[in-house]
Parts: structure tokens; sequence; C-alpha cells
């Protein structure tokens, strides 16, 4: 399933809307503390981008940016989280959080790995690598995604969804890389650092793959969860 897990069935509906909307804010108030300018902030720079892409209005893109960094009152207080387990059938997963609360994102975590195994730190991650993940869209039907992972200083490259590419890079690269691939005929969609897994499992039923699969919905759904990795194939 690839590096990220994402959800097969997104819906369009605006409260869908809203939950991307406010975990690219989290996003952007966190990186927004390496200072408000994102042509000086590379983190902030790629968060903006894909903002932008997901149509963010605006006022609350700046507003996030603004209390990230400390320019308006009542300043994120947000601290980033990481929580590895299993999920049904001993497939790996490792749960990034974004959480003004620490008390009430573990208890969360608590619940929703009740039907996997929460694991303790170093459980799982050990079985991934932490690297730069770049989705981008070729421009065209010359656009050779061999050559331009070549030509742009990526790693790796694997098929994404809808025809999209996904390059991967070394974790200091990654801003080098999304900067080289429009010359090479790719639109950036999204850019961030995310965990790869080093050995998928394969499940051998459909039944098993959509416990699954329930399983990393409901982690996804939960408001403090920002990024879902998880080590399954296909």
């Amino acid at each position: 399933m690839g590096a990220q897990w994402k959800s097969k069935h997104k819906e369009i509906a605006a409260n869908a809307k809203g939950k991307i909307f406010g975990k690219l804010a989290k996003e952007i108030m966190v990186a927004a503390r390496g200072g408000a300018d994102p042509d000086s902030n590379s983190r902030l720079r790629l968060v903006v981008e894909q903002a932008k892409k997901a149509s963010m209005p605006k006022d609350t893109l700046e507003r996030a940016i603004k209390k990230g960094a400390g320019l308006l009152d009542g300043g994120a207080q947000l601290e980033r989280l990481v929580y590895e387990g299993f999920a049904p059938h001993r497939v790996p997963v490792i749960v990034e959080c974004l959480s003004d609360n620490i008390n009430r994102t573990k208890s969360s975590m608590n619940v929703l790995f009740r039907k996997g195994q929460l694991g303790a730190e170093g459980s799982v991650s050990w079985d991934f690598d932490y690297v730069g993940m770049i989705e981008a869209t070729p421009n065209g039907a010359d656009a050779d995604p061999e050559a331009a992972a070549i030509e742009a200083g990526a790693q790796d490259l694997e098929p994404s969804e809808e025809g999209a590419t996904l390059f991967i890079t070394d974790t200091t690269d990654l801003d080098a890389v999304c900067k080289a691939l429009p010359a090479q005929g790719f639109t950036v969609v999204s850019a961030q650092l995310g965990y790869r897994p080093k050995n998928p499992v394969t499940l051998d039923s459909d039944e098993a793959r959509e416990e699954v699969e329930a399983f990393l919905e409901a982690m996804d759904g939960d408001d403090d969860v920002q990024n879902v990795y998880v080590g399954l194939a296909g």
C-alpha cells in the first residue's frame, strides 16, 4: 500500500475538507516555528504549497502561519507524538500525531490500538526507513519518472495513485529534489518526511485486508492523527 496509507474512499463533504484543512493548519503552525517567511523556511514553504493545492482559504493559511510563529495571542502549543505498534494480523504501523493535549492523545491511541497492539518506542520503527517522500504528477506523456529521479537526485521511486509517482529521497535532499522535479516534467503534489516500510506484510485473504483497512480508517479519523504509515504490501 505504499509508504503512507491513504483512505481509498475520501469523502467530498465539507466536513472532510475541513478535516484536511485542520491537519494542514497544524503542520503549518509547527513549521512556522522556524520562521514565518516561506522563502527562508523550506519546511514551511513545502507545507504552504500543499495547502494551496488543497485550496485552503488564504486567511486560514495566513492565520496558521502567524499562530505558529508566535505573532498572535494564544500561539500554537502543539507537540509531535509518534506511536508504534501493530494493526490486526501483525501488520506494523507508525502513527504521527500533533496534539495540544498529550493525555488526550495517549488515551485515544490506547483505545484505537485495542484491535491491534500498541508497542513501545522502537518496536516497529526498525522495520521502516525515515525518508523524504514526494508525490508528483507528469506534465505530459514524455515525462520519464526514472530519468527524472536520476536527474533530480531522488534515491528511489514507486507508482502512486492516479498516475502519479512517489519519489523517495534522503531526508536532507527533500527540498532540493522538489525544486528539481519541475524541470524534469513533473508537478509536485505533496512533499514530506515520513516512514517507508522495509518488509511489507502480505495478507492472504480479503477478509484480513478489510480488518486492517477498518483499523486504519479508524486511526486516520482521530483529530490528533496527522499521518499513518503501514507496512502492508499491495
